[in-house]
């Protein structure tokens, strides 16, 4: 086990009862990376006849290794919004790939337009809609960003709880991704995304925060036969203030190990 727990798989106790209650056919999934959520979610779709989509251009190789072996899975290796329109008949989301106001608007927006088309109903997880991705915006691939809509960033300093900056330090991305250098602001963020895409919306919509883990959104309209036992089942984690000081305790936690570990490099150079 990694020291940081960032993965959406860690919320296995909360998805996979809420799909046992929906029961979608097809899913599909935004951002894979290593796999980990992808594996408990095609397990579930084996087991109950449904079938998995995940889609992300540049998975990890552990991924690639298990798609060899994967049984009933398809992987589409396209950035989102070049290929969410291709899929048809989707009864659930996963969006957890790049983690901007950009994408993160428009994949919904896609989404919408898909289950229009297909007469289906928004039911969407969406990870990371707390700190730090919720009020700012991070980018694996700024030059896929209409610069419009693109934050100044920055790939080297790092971000830290309560500081709309950055610092020399602090939480970031080693090279792999940019954080925007400040936080919060208009189309700053995936939480910000997601609820710029629920005001425009004119269908009643329930949107869940659950603030562990970076944050996990659940999305789902309010006219389904299942949408009053999933808020059952959901609301009760909704902005849990036990569960938000348990996570805002895990973060200091591990920005207290990122600082140390900066020290001992210094040290050692």
């Amino acid at each position: 086990m990694t020291l940081l727990i960032h993965s959406m798989a860690e919320f296995k106790s909360i998805v996979t009862p809420a799909l046992d209650l929906v029961k979608p056919l097809k899913i599909a999934e935004i951002g894979s990376e290593h796999g980990g959520m992808t594996t408990i979610l095609n397990q579930w779709a084996l087991a109950n006849n449904a079938h998995l989509t995940s889609i992300d251009p540049a998975p990890s190789q552990i991924f690639r290794d298990w798609i060899s072996s994967a049984d009933s899975f398809t992987h589409i290796p396209k950035p989102s919004l070049e290929c969410i329109a291709e899929l048809q008949d989707i009864d659930c989301w996963f969006i957890d790939g790049d983690h901007n106001w950009y994408t993160v608007y428009n994949e919904l927006q896609l989404i919408e337009a898909n289950c229009k088309r297909d007469g289906k109903p928004l039911f969407v997880f969406l990870h990371d809609v707390n700190w730090p991705c919720g009020r700012r915006d991070s980018y694996y691939a700024p030059e896929r960003i209409p610069a419009a809509f693109q934050h100044e960033f920055d790939y080297d300093h790092g971000v830290t709880p309560g500081n709309a900056g950055m610092i020399n330090g602090g939480f970031r991305g080693m090279g792999s991704f940019a954080f925007a250098c400040h936080e919060g602001g208009a189309k700053n963020g995936v939480l910000t995304a997601v609820e710029d895409f629920c005001s425009g919306n004119e269908t009643d919509l329930i949107l869940a925060v659950i603030p562990a883990v970076f944050g996990l959104g659940v999305l789902f309209r309010t006219d389904q036969l299942w949408s009053e036992p999933l808020a059952s089942q959901i609301l009760p984690y909704h902005m849990h203030p036990l569960i938000a000081k348990l996570e805002e305790n895990r973060l200091k936690n591990y920005l207290a190990v990122i600082a140390l570990q900066d020290q001992m490099s210094q040290e050692k150079s």
